[in-house]
């Protein structure tokens, strides 16, 4: 009797460490794709930022930027309104829509910064950059709008590549609007060597090209995107589509590499970097 006794506690220790067994499992499954959501989200987010600041008008609280648009020194393409980074005659371009307030964009930038900057720096590819005010018209304040105005006052001093990493290395919360401060674009642009000059910092303070960047946003809204970052390599954009492959450092080498086959790399001429 006591040996029935026995193997029916083991028969029931043994049932109670498969239940748990299993529990864990399922735990583990959960979490997995949990994780694996966020992941594939972190750059899907940006098309939920962008709707939702796209019905607010993109507009930002700053009255400045009613004056003729004044593009920066060496803008390019339609309207010059993209700041080009990268060898002229690079065989691929990459097109990228950003806000400097956005937190995707930040993300987006943070991840690929290396990769695409070795692109550019082998003459593989050159990036035009659009600058965007989403997140003034969503949430109130001017930094998108400020921030993109420094940017492009970096660009006449032949900084822009430079000053652009250090925005995105510090960009505040996206509900802090610190970058509508021209102190602190002004502080941030003396990360970069021989960017804080009067020029800059009178650039700045004046909004010498809001109006160039409120153009830029009307642009955005006018050319039926999703959201901030939009990204196209070569007109096709490289946000994975369902059952396409993910975005990543090693994909977008390789895509880049396709797109080039054949071609020789454009005439690298070396940017300056921040500090």
């Amino acid at each position: 009797m006591s040996e029935k006794n026995e193997e029916g506690k083991r028969a029931a220790r043994d049932r109670l460490v498969q239940q748990r067994e299993q529990e864990r499992a399922r735990e583990r499954r959960r979490r997995t794709m949990i994780v694996s959501a966020a992941v594939v989200g972190v750059l899907g987010l940006a098309a939920v930022v962008g709707v939702i600041a796209a019905n607010s008008g993109g507009k930002g609280n700053k009255a400045s930027g009613s004056g003729p648009a004044v593009a920066p020194s060496g803008a390019t393409g339609k309207d010059s309104l993209a700041i080009r980074v990268g060898a002229d005659d690079a065989p691929s371009t990459l097109t990228i829509w950003e806000d400097f307030r956005c937190p995707v964009c930040a993300q987006f930038e943070n991840a690929f910064r290396d990769t695409i900057h070795g692109l550019q720096n082998s003459g593989q590819l050159k990036v035009e950059y659009h600058l965007v005010t989403l997140i003034d018209g969503n949430l109130g304040g001017s930094g998108s709008l400020d921030a993109a105005n420094a940017a492009a006052c970096a660009q006449d001093a032949g900084k822009f590549s430079a000053y652009h990493d250090i925005l995105y290395r510090n960009q505040p919360q996206e509900t802090d609007d610190a970058f509508g401060q021209s102190s602190k674009l002004i502080e941030l642009g003396g990360k970069v060597p021989g960017l804080d000059t009067p020029a800059f910092r009178s650039c700045v303070k004046d909004g010498t090209h809001d109006t160039w960047v409120k153009k830029s946003n009307t642009a955005f809204q006018n050319g039926g995107f999703q959201g901030t970052p939009t990204a196209l390599l070569n007109g096709e954009s490289i946000f994975p589509k369902k059952g396409s492959e993910p975005i990543t450092a090693a994909n977008l080498k390789k895509w880049v590499a396709e797109a080039n086959k054949g071609k020789q790399p454009g005439k690298v001429t070396p940017s300056p970097s921040a500090s």
